[in-house]
């Protein structure tokens, strides 16, 4: 936060105006674990994706995700019946595959490797985006140098912060957040927060809602 507020005024006034930084990180699960909750929850409502999750889980010996040679043994059918559409059902045999092919890495392999390595690596599965890695990344490994330059609430906070009426292009917002290395993460948990309270201001909330994921948002 010093580091920060050293280098850029305008973020200093935002962090003296906004309750220290704090990352909840969740519980690290493995890449593929966190990948195929991700895959479920993608463009429905948290409450719908978390009940369609919970089904999932149902369908594994443990209770907990289906493993990916249970993922790949279970039959479209009965995942369409859970709540999947055909594409997420495509993407999490994909993530199956991949996972034991070695392409999706275990959790303590994802700690020895890069972010950029990791974003590569898990990009190539079907369904999954930067954006998705990204909050892997930030919310599962907590990396301090993560920038998310396709979500839009830090788009959003970056306009408010800075006092721009457009919203930047990704590559204008990954030029300007070079002046935050190493710490893109902690500058992007303020740009939620700007958001928060911008969003907060205009509807007279009280206090900013916890930014955590899209689905989640």
């Amino acid at each position: 936060m010093r580091w920060l507020a050293d280098r850029d005024d305008r973020l200093k006034c935002l962090i003296d105006e906004t309750p220290a930084f704090q990352l909840e990180v969740e519980e690290a699960r493995s890449p593929y674990e966190a990948l195929l909750e991700s895959i479920a929850y993608q463009s429905i409502s948290g409450k719908a994706a978390a009940t369609i999750f919970g089904r999932i889980k149902g369908l594994s010996r443990n209770g907990r995700a289906p493993t990916p040679q249970e993922m790949l043994k279970l039959r479209k059918p009965v995942l369409r019946k859970a709540g999947l559409s055909g594409a997420k059902i495509l993407a999490m045999k994909d993530l199956a595959h991949k996972t034991l092919d070695g392409i999706v890495p275990t959790l303590q392999q994802a700690h020895t490797m890069s972010d950029d390595e990791l974003v590569e690596r898990l990009v190539s599965v079907r369904g999954i985006g930067a954006w998705s890695v990204e909050m892997f990344l930030i919310f599962r490994l907590g990396r301090p140098d993560v920038l998310p330059i396709h979500d839009l609430g830090v788009k959003k906070g970056w306009c408010v912060t800075y006092g721009k009426k457009h919203m930047p292009r990704p590559k204008e917002l990954l030029a300007f957040g070079e002046r935050w290395r190493p710490y893109r993460t902690v500058a992007s948990w303020y740009m939620w927060r700007a958001f928060e309270r911008a969003g907060s201001a205009a509807t007279n909330k009280i206090g900013p809602p916890k930014i955590r994921t899209r689905q989640q948002r």
